[in-house]
């Protein structure tokens, strides 16, 4: 009797462009590694946590995607206990020469990964919200591993800032870009969590797709940053003197990492905001918006024609790689703001 065919679950939302991608390949065209790269919260980490499971599942399926869930390779990858999958998030350290001392080291990982599978085909390396700590040498001791992945073993990296990872690591990627999710999606996610459905809609309208920024919005912790960002915006569209005190850029408590850290976070509301703007100046105004809540706020703003909002776009887009690359380290970072505020207000 022939084997029966799985077609498994797979739900994250918000991932259109990543299941098309992995659903039109097989294993075969399967490259060694990629590169999740969007805003925090659009559905990175649990895709390719999802991605992992689809290739460890011991049920045969007709494509990559998908797992039953409760075959034994799934109750371990559950549990946490399944000897081909690695899971690593934020900073990645160099370890320790003889026996790594850090855990889920560059030195640990290369040791492992360069042994073959123990029970499945893959061992699956998912290294969420990336970070090799500030040193190349972390970096370094998994450049050759990239360079020459053995037979069998996949690399998943995700990231909100890509242009902060060395060069040689983003150039062995495929990168595969997760945008924004829209409003009701992330009202429907919070809603599978036990959200209240006028909480989960209210969240979601102020969330600019992120469903982590929702989680904040709904524990009371995100109003600060996003109403200062949102006043920010739109003083520099309208040509008006612009606050960013509450950025804390001055505040002596804070390293280097967290400045950046916050002008990173504020110029990714920054840019939904102009993809809003951009939205309403050329589509009109029953387009949905990442942030629904300032709609009547961001169409007030003076109209501006099409290539001038484009212009707009790419000062965004330049800001943004700016704060992502080491250059934002090496002046003030309130320069970034300047520059981006004259290119605003046009």
């Amino acid at each position: 009797m022939s084997a029966p065919v799985v077609t498994g679950t797979f739900d994250v939302v918000g991932t259109r462009r990543a299941v098309s991608y992995f659903g039109s390949i097989d294993e075969q065209r399967l490259a060694h590694g990629y590169l999740f790269s969007g805003p925090e919260g659009v559905g990175k980490k649990t895709f390719a946590r999802r991605l992992a499971q689809s290739l460890l599942c011991d049920e045969p399926k007709p494509g990559l995607l998908g797992y039953d869930g409760t075959c034994k390779a799934c109750t371990m990858f559950r549990a946490g206990s399944h000897p081909d999958y690695h899971e690593s998030i934020g900073a990645i350290k160099i370890g320790a020469r003889d026996g790594d001392a850090e855990e889920h080291s560059a030195r640990g990982m290369v040791r492992d990964l360069s042994m073959r599978p123990y029970v499945a085909r893959w061992r699956v390396a998912v290294l969420g919200d990336v970070d090799f700590s500030g040193t190349q040498d972390a970096a370094n001791a998994l450049l050759k591993l990239l360079e020459e992945p053995p037979q069998g073993v996949l690399f998943l990296l995700t990231t909100d800032a890509p242009r902060g990872l060395l060069p040689t690591i983003r150039s062995r990627m495929i990168e595969i870009p997760f945008d924004p999710l829209p409003r009701d999606e992330v009202a429907a996610a919070l809603e599978h969590e036990g959200v209240e459905p006028e909480q989960a809609r209210v969240a979601a309208a102020g969330s600019f797709g992120s469903i982590t920024r929702a989680h904040a919005l709904l524990q009371g912790e995100e109003s600060g940053m996003r109403e200062g960002a949102i006043a920010w915006f739109l003083d520099a569209v309208a040509g008006r003197e612009t606050d960013q005190s509450f950025l804390r850029m001055d505040d002596k408590g804070l390293t280097a990492a967290e400045r950046t850290d916050l002008l990173r976070d504020m110029l990714e509301i920054v840019r939904a905001l102009t993809r809003d703007w951009a939205a309403l100046t050329v589509a009109g105004g029953g387009i949905p918006l990442l942030a629904a809540d300032a709609r009547d706020r961001i169409a007030a703003l003076p109209k501006r024609s099409p290539a001038e909002i484009a212009r707009a776009l790419e000062a965004v887009s330049r800001a943004v790689q700016l704060s992502q690359s080491g250059v934002v380290n090496l002046y003030p970072r309130t320069l970034v703001l300047d520059g981006l505020r004259m290119e605003l207000a046009g």
